[in-house]
């Protein structure tokens, strides 16, 4: 029932849409209502249900995993229409646009949709990986949603940019005439952002548990892939990145050498352990995540 209900959260709303100025923004919300729709799940057996662990790793994965596949679906059928690439944009690499998708297997009887394989595992790459990021990084008050603010509001930038021609041209990034509608949701994160984090502030009068840190991670996980800016979306979420990295090598070099790097993961509580208080590191972490999407804005002129 669960995985029904994420699929029909972004499809029914995508099938909806009026025109292609519309289909990005459904196509956003829907995700972001399929990946909140995970995190409520979750949350709701940990707290209605009393089940410690909520969901299985393994079906909260598969989930997100079948809303990336949904999300792929979509975003081939607006190539069909002309409103989508699935070549990847690198900056500073003005020919280099490798094709996710193997065009040379489309013709083939049998291996023809082994042709979207590299396009579904780096959707799941980008939007999944940026969901959980956001959500190990929901561990002090104020924390997760101050980052959230910040990598928001680059995108609400990035999405202008991207939805005006000209300065598309001039600025060499990929143009995206259809995605005005979707500055309008990137900065109703931005002022959902800011509305959260005055409850949300140390000593917080509100959590945001897994609803919605899934959901927002989602949510800037699959605007950087509609406007083609998957790539830099690694600065942009800079601070999310470095608290996936240091759980990663937190639990690779435990099981492999049996010794830990951090004292603990994520990368905040190794600080907290260090004798760092709650609001020096949340403070610190915002102006790291400042200087990172400083930085990602930086680098459109020096292309």
């Amino acid at each position: 029932m669960g995985g029904v209900l994420i699929v029909a959260s972004i499809v029914i709303p995508t099938l909806l849409w009026a025109d292609l100025r519309n289909a990005y923004v459904l196509l956003a919300i829907g995700a972001t209502v399929a990946f909140g729709t995970i995190g409520f799940v979750d949350d709701y057996n940990k707290v209605v249900r009393k089940r410690n662990m909520g969901l299985t790793p393994r079906a909260k994965f598969g989930y997100q995993v079948l809303t990336c596949f949904v999300v792929g679906i979509v975003l081939l059928s607006l190539q069909e229409h002309g409103a989508y690439s699935t070549q990847l944009s690198v900056p500073f690499f003005k020919r280099l646009h490798p094709n996710l998708v193997l065009t040379s297997l489309y013709g083939h009887q049998y291996l023809w949709p082994l042709a979207f394989i590299p396009l579904l595992v780096f959707l799941v790459l980008v939007i999944v990986g940026c969901s959980n990021a956001v959500n190990l990084t929901d561990g002090l008050d104020g924390l997760a949603i101050g980052c959230v603010l910040v990598s928001s509001t680059a995108l609400t930038v990035l999405t202008y940019l991207s939805s005006n021609a000209r300065f598309a041209d001039y600025l060499d990034i990929a143009k995206i005439p259809d995605a005005g509608e979707l500055v309008i949701f990137c900065g109703s994160l931005v002022g959902a952002s800011l509305g959260f984090l005055w409850y949300n502030a140390h000593p917080a009068e509100m959590f945001m548990g897994d609803v919605g840190s899934l959901a927002l991670g989602g949510a800037l996980g699959t605007v950087a892939v509609i406007i083609k800016q998957e790539i830099l979306l690694l600065s942009i979420g800079g601070v999310f990145v470095l608290e996936a990295l240091s759980v990663i090598i937190q639990v690779g070099s435990f099981k492999l050498t049996g010794k830990r790097v951090f004292r603990m993961a994520p990368l905040h509580h190794h600080f907290e352990l260090m004798g760092w208080s709650e609001s020096k590191i949340i403070v610190r972490f915002w102006i790291i995540a400042l200087v990172f999407a400083l930085f990602s804005l930086t680098t459109l002129k020096l292309r």
